[in-house]
């Protein structure tokens, strides 16, 4: 019951003076709404990256050659010729931890349709390629293992390639385009893809059997890159170890040897682009926590205040009974009470803020229900820690020179 009494004299005070408890409020209120929002702007990040990389082909596999150089998972046509045909054999036969896999060769140049042309880049694969990058066909149809092996000249374009050289809304299917001035059949259209997370337009493509590629276009007999796609994306860390021992044998590399040859898998991307996003939402929160610990020192300031404004009232109540850890309690609830009230606000305004980041700014965001119960701890812990000092020393107060307080 002394407890509940204590509650409603504190909840008094506050209400008699309700400007200035909402501009104590304030810091505590902004804190609280920055963090809510900057750490969903944090997890819509993580997961934004996740989701974009995850429909690149989430159990995909990369084999580059060339020593790992960090950079972004890429097809290679410079001098490095360390995959050859014979290397993506030997990781179809033996990788048994792989379920599609395909060899590379990737070159740009114009793509011709009458009067109209765009550069692109054309893309040399197997029919293994679309289910291993997750893309669909719109319409038409993927060509064959035979088609690959008689190095036919047939073709699939992305919608990128399709709005460019067939402006008039014509159906590709079953025209024929040249590429660097070499005939090909578009047999297929791709399913529109956007954007990848590197700003990349998946659909400004050309895909065409690598044999014929290799052949026709760049005359070379090595491949630029091999993809495959794991069994699950659990054994895609099982299946990047494999495929490494596979090509360091057919290189017959020795133990103190470094691989010539890079092999990465997409949880290895996305672990990359998550920890960075993480720090930068660390960074943001800290800045973001600033105001907290503003309004926890504007919360002790009016404490302060309220302490030296009451100690003639504080005087009376010690002389009516009260004791030292009554008027201590008083004060630490009003304290607590000043700064839950801010954090509940403050969650409303950090709530409101990601709606509208997320509709108007169009940014990825996700509230995490930890974000809130963080929010509202440090809120109690702040009314506790800012509150206690002004409260304990009014406690300390001798009550006949309070009463006699002017």
């Amino acid at each position: 019951m002394r407890l509940l009494n204590l509650i409603k004299i504190a909840f008094k005070a506050i209400v008699l003076n309700k400007m200035r408890t909402l501009l104590t409020m304030l810091g505590i209120i902004i804190g609280v709404a920055s963090v809510i929002a900057m750490l969903a702007i944090g997890e819509g990040s993580k997961e934004s990256i996740r989701t974009t990389i995850s429909a690149m082909g989430s159990n995909m596999i990369t084999i580059q050659p060339g020593a790992d150089n960090r950079g972004p998972a890429r097809g290679s046509g410079g001098d490095v010729q360390t995959l050859t045909l014979k290397n993506y054999e030997a990781i179809k036969e033996k990788a048994t931890l792989l379920s599609y896999v395909t060899p590379v060769v990737n070159g740009g140049g114009q793509v011709i349709n009458g009067s109209n042309n765009w550069p692109s880049t054309l893309y040399g694969v197997n029919p293994d390629y679309l289910k291993i990058k997750v893309v669909d066909l719109q319409s038409g149809s993927m060509f064959t293992d035979a088609e690959v092996q008689s190095a036919s000249k047939v073709a699939l374009i992305g919608q990128t390639v399709v709005d460019n050289i067939f402006p008039d809304g014509q159906d590709p299917v079953g025209q024929m385009i040249r590429f660097n001035n070499i005939p090909f059949k578009v047999i297929g259209v791709l399913e529109e893809k956007g954007e990848n997370t590197f700003g990349q337009d998946q659909d400004d493509v050309v895909i065409a059997p690598y044999t014929t590629v290799q052949k026709r276009i760049l005359a070379i007999d090595y491949l630029n890159q091999v993809m495959a796609s794991a069994i699950s994306e659990d054994d895609a860390p099982a299946a990047v170890t494999q495929v490494t021992e596979i090509l360091r044998s057919q290189h017959k590399l020795t133990e103190y040897e470094d691989d010539d040859f890079t092999v990465r898998s997409m949880e290895e991307l996305i672990s990359t682009f998550s920890s960075t996003s993480e720090m930068l939402t660390i960074l943001l929160v800290a800045v973001a926590s600033i105001s907290l610990l503003i309004g926890g020192i504007g919360i002790m300031n009016i404490m302060y205040v309220s302490v030296k404004e009451r100690t003639k009232e504080i005087g009376l109540r010690m002389a009516v009974g009260a004791k030292g850890a009554d008027i201590l309690m008083q004060f630490l609830i009003e304290a607590i009470l000043i700064s839950i009230t801010g954090g509940l606000l403050g969650v409303m305004l950090g709530l409101g803020a990601t709606v509208f980041i997320e509709k108007f700014l169009n940014w990825p965001t996700s509230v995490a229900l930890y974000s809130i119960v963080i929010s509202f701890a440090v809120c109690a812990v702040t009314g506790i820690f800012f509150g206690w000092y002004p409260a304990k020393k009014a406690a300390a107060l001798d009550p006949i020179t309070a009463l006699r307080y002017e």
